[in-house]
């Protein structure tokens, strides 16, 4: 055991500066604040604002990061549900020319779909003011206090606003597909920065078949919990996907998944299975600091679901949402 000069203990570190880095406890980055504060603040009272996800964005998801200009198609199937997403083009306001905008991807449309699908069921209407109301939506989550994270939204909602998505649910009799675009049409200008001029949808429309599919499977999430989990699109996904799903398990009987179908569902991108269910852990761990009530397992063979309460009351979310504070 080494000692300093002057006869006192150091337990082995060779400075009291190494003692002190090693003993005591770190600082938490800003996202572990933020899921911190989260977790209380849902522990403690019900959520004063509510984001909604459509079934079939609940078990499939876009991509997580940017598959490139060239990719100009996505497709993801997952039990019952299927979802393709063809990327679109909008004619830019001055020039007249048509251009081609890429795939929506990563947290950000997963973000502006839930807040335009609770914007319209709050209402009652497919059609949605977004200028204020997004950038007072991004605020409330905390995106934007940088103006990178709102050029990102911008043009994230552009991609979304024209790419062309198709849902489908089949339930082993006959299939319900929505084949059209979600934002059947959209008000596009430009829009002035301090650094740049961007594309941005002032008003957005949602189409009737995906207005109406909505408002038969819209699933609520606890808005501060999206807010927490903001900065992952796996972490969204996840936490979506056990809002849709726990309250569904038998509870006489709990469902066994196995990592193999979990990889293919969150982790299509990972060539190794070790590296997907190391990062999987990492992210069900954080999602689950957003909903304290999910009753999962996890061991060597897979994902065990037990039937859990939803995170926020299901269905009586869509007839008493609380209005804009």
């Amino acid at each position: 055991m080494s000692r300093r000069d002057d006869g006192q203990d150091l337990f082995g570190f060779k400075s009291v500066g190494e003692l002190v880095a090693r003993v005591a406890p770190k600082r938490p980055s800003r996202i572990q604040q933020r899921l911190i504060e989260s977790s209380v603040a849902i522990e403690e009272d019900d959520p004063r604002s509510l984001a909604f996800q459509h079934s079939v964005f609940c078990q499939t998801g876009m991509p997580y990061r940017d598959p490139g200009a060239a990719v100009r198609e996505w497709e993801r199937r997952q039990g019952m549900a299927s979802l393709l997403i063809e990327a679109g083009r909008a004619q830019h306001p001055e020039t007249g020319e048509w251009l081609k905008l890429g795939l929506p991807f990563g947290p950000k449309p997963r973000l502006i779909l839930a807040y335009l699908n609770a914007q319209a069921l709050r209402t009652g209407s497919p059609v949605i003011e977004v200028e204020d109301s997004l950038t007072a939506f991004v605020k409330r989550i905390g995106l934007a206090s940088k103006g990178r994270n709102v050029r990102l939204i911008k043009d994230q909602l552009s991609r979304l606003s024209a790419a062309t998505i198709r849902l489908g649910i089949a339930n082993g009799e006959r299939s319900l597909n929505v084949n059209a675009h979600i934002v059947s049409a959209f008000d596009l200008w430009l829009a002035k920065d301090d650094r740049q001029r961007v594309l941005w949808p002032s008003t957005v429309q949602l189409s009737l078949d995906y207005f109406e599919s909505l408002q038969r499977h819209a699933v609520p999430l606890d808005e501060r919990a999206v807010a927490a989990l903001s900065h992952s699109a796996m972490g969204l996904d996840i936490y979506a996907w056990l809002a849709q799903r726990l309250h569904r398990v038998d509870p006489r009987k709990p469902q066994f998944i196995s990592w193999k179908a979990i990889k293919d569902q969150f982790g299509w991108h990972y060539k190794e299975m070790f590296k997907f269910r190391q990062v999987f852990r990492q992210t069900l761990d954080m999602v689950l600091t957003q909903y304290r009530g999910a009753r999962i397992e996890l061991n060597a063979k897979g994902l065990i679901l037990r039937n859990s309460p939803p995170p926020v009351k299901a269905r009586m979310a869509l007839v008493q949402l609380p209005t804009d504070r």
